[in-house]
């Protein structure tokens, strides 16, 4: 029985396409008290192994030459999408998904589509022809427009993310999920086939460039939803006194590395705490 329930768990959030988001920047040590309080009302992400159910994801961010998809985060504009290709355990030993995820005055639309590791390529974005076969119509519309955007804005790979994910759902409720994120990382982009394979990542998950109040390696905590939360994730909000934060991965990798390199984009409280 609950294997079912799992796989109902799953495919709901399969298909799931807009929702809210809340981040959270803990204390790892928070972790297992927060763990234990969502037990009653979640499940283990199926795709998850070991106890806590974790995997690891690496991502390669796309943008402009001049980031423009960066500085629209930066910038909260109300209307801004990010581009990437995501894959899931070690690289090349499970699909590539391709992802354009937008936010539209709050609310988080993502459209995907999953293809063959050994199928991505730049050629596969640069050229007309289209090779690939999806599992349905949703996943094909999802790739063309994945390439639409990114032909027409000129993005091109420019960073590496990777990090473990602890993951649940909802036990009852149409769409729920918590996640911690922890052990972030980033790499400059090689080139449209890198996935950092056989390089040392850099850290990210540190106070100052996650978050100018604290000092610590946080974990960062996600709570998923549709428009109105359950109430146990609301009560898990007021019981560990936890604040909302901003918290863009690849913003924050793009402020990493402008510190050393350069790019376009550090934040006046980096800065401010460094002495620039």
């Amino acid at each position: 029985m609950k294997k079912n329930v799992k796989e109902k768990t799953l495919a709901r959030a399969q298909v799931q396409v807009e929702r809210h988001e809340a981040k959270y920047i803990i204390p790892p040590a928070l972790v297992p008290e927060v763990r234990e309080y969502i037990a009653p009302f979640c499940l283990p992400d199926p795709n998850g192994t070991g106890n806590p159910p974790e995997y690891t994801i690496t991502t390669i961010q796309f943008d402009t030459a001049d980031f423009s998809l960066h500085h629209a985060k930066q910038r909260e504009s109300l209307n801004r999408f990010k581009l990437r290709a995501r894959t899931y355990g070690e690289p090349g030993t499970g699909k590539v998904y391709l992802e354009v995820k937008r936010k539209f005055n709050g609310v988080i639309v993502k459209s995907r589509a999953s293809i063959p590791f050994e199928a991505w390529s730049e050629a596969l974005i640069r050229e007309d022809r289209l090779d690939l076969r999806f599992k349905n119509r949703a996943e094909e519309e999802g790739f063309l427009e994945f390439k639409r955007l990114m032909r027409e804005v000129g993005a091109e790979p420019v960073l590496l993310l990777r990090y473990v994910r602890e993951s649940y759902f909802g036990k009852i409720d149409h769409y729920a999920r918590v996640t911690f994120d922890r052990q972030l990382c980033y790499l400059p982009s090689n080139g449209w086939t890198d996935w950092g394979t056989g390089r040392e990542w850099i850290a990210m998950d540190t106070g100052i460039v996650q978050n100018q109040q604290n000092r610590y390696s946080g974990v960062v905590l996600e709570l998923k939803t549709l428009r109105d939360a359950p109430q146990w994730m609301i009560d898990a909000v007021k019981r560990f006194d936890l604040i909302r934060c901003g918290n863009c991965k690849y913003s924050s990798a793009v402020w990493a590395e402008s510190l050393f390199s350069g790019l376009p984009g550090v934040p006046d409280y980096a800065v401010e705490l460094l002495g620039f």
